[in-house]
C-alpha cells in the first residue's frame, strides 16, 4: 500500500472517532436537557398538588419555612424587577459614558489600558459581586440611609449595575 493511502485511512479513522465523540457529546447534552426538563415537570406536579396554582401566582408572601407556609411568587418577581430597574439606572448612564469616552475622547494609550480592565469585570464571579454588595456597599449605604436593612434591593441593584457594565 502506498504511504498516501495509509495516511488517508488513518485520517478517516481519526475523523470517525472524532465524529463518534461529537455525536456522543451531543447525545449526552440532549439527554441532560431532557433530564432537567423531566425533573422540573415531575417536581412541579408534586408541588402544585399541594399548592394551588392561583395562590402561587397571586399570594403576596413567600414563607416556605414558616409554620404557616405561603408560596406566593409576587414578592420574588417584584424584587427581581426592582433590582433590574435599579441596575439599569446605574449601568446605562455609566456604561454609555465610559463607552463614549473610551471610543471618542480617551487617548489611545489610556484606552488600551482601561478597556481590558473593564473586560475583567465580566470574569468576576457573581458570588464575589454579591459578597461585595453585602460587606462593602450595604454598610456604606447604611451610613447614608440609616434605616436601610442588610438585605436590600438598592445595594444589589447598584452592584448588579456595575457587574453588567462590560456587557454593554
Amino acid at each position: 500500500m502506498l504511504p498516501y493511502q495509509e495516511v488517508r485511512k488513518v485520517r478517516k479513522l481519526h475523523e470517525k472517532i472524532i465524529e463518534s465523540l461529537l455525536a456522543f457529546s451531543g447525545g449526552v447534552t440532549i439527554l441532560t436537557t431532557l433530564g432537567i426538563i423531566w425533573v422540573l415537570f415531575s417536581e412541579s406536579f408534586g408541588f402544585f398538588s399541594q399548592v394551588s396554582f392561583w395562590d402561587f401566582l397571586t399570594d403576596t408572601e413567600w414563607t416556605p419555612l414558616f409554620t404557616q407556609k405561603h408560596y406566593g411568587i409576587l414578592p420574588l418577581l417584584s424584587g427581581t424587577f426592582i433590582v433590574t430597574f435599579i441596575s439599569i439606572l446605574v449601568a446605562l448612564p455609566l456604561g454609555l459614558s465610559i463607552a463614549i469616552y473610551l471610543s471618542d475622547y480617551a487617548p489611545r494609550k489610556f484606552r488600551l489600558k482601561v478597556k481590558p480592565l473593564l473586560e475583567v469585570l465580566a470574569a468576576v464571579p457573581t458570588v464575589v459581586y454579591g459578597f461585595f454588595a453585602l460587606t462593602v456597599v450595604t454598610p456604606f449605604l447604611q451610613l447614608i440611609i440609616p434605616g436601610l436593612g442588610s438585605f436590600n434591593a438598592l445595594s444589589a441593584g447598584i452592584v448588579m449595575g456595575i457587574m453588567i457594565i462590560p456587557m454593554g
